[in-house]
């Protein structure tokens, strides 16, 4: 069952302006471009535009300019004005944290069954890693190359070569302070399935018996690729260790959903964490030169670089447009999970065509409309699980509170936060406007006293606006949330 997680307190947004990680993108984000050719190409590749329009919407995160939402408390009429959010994945910390909320809640819910499983990582040698640097088509068959082995290592381990694995891949290319270091985060089957759907579990994995089939598997297909040669081949087949390395972590029992969701969360987090990081602005320093002092994750080790290498080695880790690093494979591939739907929603037709001939008509109550997509991707409730605070919740009298209008027009924008004295110069071009639909996440909440200007702009601006009855059915988040 499905349900939403209670909040004691009132949602207190936060400011994404005021983090070292904005300051130090928006002071270097343009620097950055103009000498990405001259100091970073040889070592990150050619500059991909598509890290602009990022980086852009990013900046534009949280920003009334933007466009907003107006939320409306039911017993006080106290009013919030709540910014769109960039749902930029794998650089805006705020939108990818509710993105890993909800994947991990999607694969325990719909994608990996009550079976134990094993959580592996497949790392590659420092010589490979510049190809798929250079290259990043190579992910998805670097993927394809750990199923293969890992599918292989399972069913033979069952010795049944109809049964079927699953799989989930999840592939990473940074490491510790932000060097490109590509590696696949497995969640596996501890076992196979057979065609009648039962379970057999397989023995006890070692690792070591699947790095040489990994390290052969990886090598052909950038032999294959045109990337390396037999000569290279046989150079790295001389080497003490070969560099490559397959881990194999503790079994995650059916039962585990903590461990499972933690495990999913994981393998997609973000390449940075702002707790982490410290930025130090150019004024601040003897050298006149901005500053950035990281962390490591699992240490106390700190490492110093220069503010634009910092961002420089960051935006290497921003995937392509329309790029999936996470993939699913046998039992857990779409097809696999579709057709078992499919069969799964015949028998509960079935089954309800008999009861229905065998017992008089009841009437049901259905207690949520929302369907366990959208319950997954509902903005509120997300929040709840991350902040764990309820944004819904009126911070004057703790009443209800709800979406009353979406305000996208530019103009209008404009016109209210002038009136408000919000209205702000943009210090950095926008790229190409475009719409946002309606029903857009909103994650961000800015709040104001709306208890007496807001009537004169309903009065004076947008006269001709719906008001609250109009909205009263509205769902802040559509499908297209969270950037998936």
């Amino acid at each position: 069952m499905l349900v939403c997680p209670s909040a004691a307190e009132p949602y207190n947004p936060r400011n994404p302006r005021k983090s070292q990680y904005y300051r130090c993108v928006e002071a270097k984000f343009e620097e950055l471009e103009r000498v990405w050719d001259e100091r970073y190409q040889h070592k990150y590749g050619y500059w991909r535009p598509h890290v602009m329009d990022v980086i852009y919407k990013y900046l534009d995160c949280g920003d009334l300019h933007q466009g907003f939402a107006r939320v409306k408390c039911d017993d006080c009429n106290h009013e919030y004005l709540l910014p769109f959010s960039c749902k930029r994945r794998y650089f805006c910390p705020s939108c990818h944290q509710k993105r890993v909320v909800e994947f991990g809640e999607f694969l325990y819910e719909e994608v990996l069954c009550s079976v134990p499983h094993w959580q592996w990582v497949f790392s590659l040698p420092k010589r490979l890693r510049l190809y798929f640097l250079y290259d990043r088509s190579l992910l998805s068959k670097l993927s394809r190359c750990a199923w293969k082995v890992l599918s292989c290592y399972l069913t033979n381990s069952v010795s049944m070569s109809s049964s079927m694995p699953g799989a989930v891949i999840s592939v990473q290319t940074f490491g510790d302070f932000l060097n490109f270091n590509p590696h696949l985060h497995i969640i596996s089957t501890d076992g196979c399935f057979n065609n009648d759907g039962s379970f057999m579990a397989a023995v006890t994995p070692n690792a070591n018996h699947l790095e040489p089939l990994f390290r052969l598997e990886v090598l052909n297909m950038l032999k294959r690729e045109g990337k390396i040669t037999d000569a290279v081949i046989e150079n790295m087949s001389t080497w003490h260790h070969s560099g490559f390395h397959v881990y194999c972590g503790d079994v995650i029992r059916p039962d585990d959903e903590e461990g499972l969701e933690h495990l999913a969360h994981y393998v997609i987090r973000a390449p940075i964490s702002q707790e982490r990081m410290i930025y130090i602005a150019a004024s601040e320093t003897p050298s006149g030169i901005a500053k950035v002092i990281y962390t490591g994750k699992n240490s106390r080790v700190r490492e110093q670089f220069t503010a634009l290498d910092w961002l420089a080695r960051l935006v290497t880790h921003i995937p392509n447009k329309g790029e999936q690093l996470i993939r699913y494979y046998g039992f857990y591939s779409n097809k696999v999970r579709g057709v078992r739907k499919k069969a799964e929603a015949l028998n509960a037709a079935a089954e309800n065509a008999k009861n229905q001939e065998i017992s008089s008509p009841v009437l049901s109550v259905i207690e949520n409309n929302l369907s366990r997509k959208a319950f997954r991707k509902n903005w509120a409730r997300l929040i709840q699980k991350v902040y764990h605070t309820d944004p819904l919740v009126c911070p004057k009298c703790n009443g209800n509170m709800k979406i009353i209008a979406f305000i996208e027009e530019e103009d209008t924008i404009r016109q209210i936060l002038k009136h408000l004295g919000l209205w702000l110069p943009g210090n950095h071009d926008p790229p190409e406007q475009k719409t946002c639909p309606v029903g857009t996440q909103i994650f961000n909440m800015i709040e104001m006293d709306f208890n007496t200007s807001l009537q004169a702009i309903r009065e004076e601006i947008i006269p001709q606006m719906p008001y609250e009855d109009d909205y009263s059915q509205i769902t802040p988040y559509d499908d297209e949330c969270i950037g998936l």
